[in-house]
């Protein structure tokens, strides 16, 4: 069964969406965007995906042409109507890409020629690649590519401008094909991974990068919640690789995998070696706020 696809104001079948050539998302990639998933079916935090997506159409200046409340509705009815593509076991992607619109090429790219294009889809969550990662944990690479400033675009402001991560992934994989990239800052702080959070835990205390250099991700802010109810103390700070080499533990966060245990930095083994009892903690509570054994679910997608 086709999905059904949302832009600007229809209902489409997927292999009929279409938007123009000259759309500022292809010639700019003057785009924000945002990533949901599900769990049992159920959208999570969902309307906290919406609110930094509309703190991000603020901050650029794009007026999707509808409320926070309708497109919220509207979400959910582009997910109801593709629930059926999705089995008892399977959950999916819920995705935002909106854009200023067409574009003129010319002197002044703030020029909009008309409404918005607001794209909605739903696509299956493939969580193969990172199934190995909840028991060996994943191996992370500093590249040299560093994170675009934040006195140029502001990490909170989630944008389809991701050439910079890419490139940075590109070199992190020239060292290890499975490695996953812990971009550092100009400074060479400790900033984000190409779609997630980076967290170490050293003697107890769970720390990450203040949101000054990287995204607020909603996955971030989750294990941090997390982290409180359990009695886990956390550190907001500046962290450095030196930080990461010898922590004791270490972590990414991100909406697919949740949380991806880390056990080498750098070709350095993390702690011993092995995922720690604080990750394996946070998980667990993660799990179990969603009524669903995270791990399990992506392991039975390789078996």
């Amino acid at each position: 069964m086709a999905r059904m696809v949302y832009i600007s104001g229809r209902m489409l079948l997927e292999p009929d969406a279409r938007i123009s050539i000259f759309d500022s998302a292809v010639m700019l990639a003057d785009t924000v965007t945002e990533s949901t998933r599900t769990f049992r079916h159920k959208p999570f935090k969902l309307e906290a995906h919406i609110e930094r997506l509309y703190q991000s159409l603020k901050l650029v200046r794009i007026d999707p042409g509808m409320s926070a409340d309708k497109m919220l509705r509207t979400t959910l009815d582009v997910f109801e109507a593709n629930l059926d593509n999705y089995g008892p076991g399977d959950d999916c992607w819920i995705v935002h890409n909106i854009s200023r619109g067409l574009s003129i090429a010319g002197a002044d790219p703030t020029v909009q020629v008309g409404a918005a294009t607001v794209m909605i889809f739903t696509q299956f969550m493939d969580l193969k690649p990172w199934a190995r990662f909840y028991t060996e944990g994943c191996h992370g690479v500093t590249p040299v590519s560093r994170a675009v400033p934040s006195q140029s675009l502001d990490p909170r402001i989630k944008n389809r401008s991701r050439l910079a991560y890419t490139l940075a992934e590109m070199e992190a994989k020239q060292v290890d094909p499975l490695a996953q990239s812990v971009i550092l800052d100009i400074d060479g702080h400790v900033s984000e991974n190409k779609g997630g959070n980076i967290f170490c835990v050293t003697k107890g205390v769970l720390r990450t990068p203040s949101t000054v250099n990287c995204l607020a991700g909603i996955s971030r802010a989750t294990a941090l919640e997390l982290a409180k109810k359990l009695g886990i103390p956390t550190e907001e700070t500046v962290l450095q690789p030196y930080d990461l080499a010898t922590a004791d533990e270490m972590f990414f966060t991100s909406t697919p995998y949740c949380i991806m245990p880390s056990t080498r930095f750098n070709n350095h083994p993390v702690g011993d070696g092995t995922v720690g009892p604080i990750t394996k903690r946070l998980l667990d509570a993660w799990s179990d706020l969603v009524g669903l054994d995270i791990a399990a679910q992506a392991k039975a997608q390789i078996n």
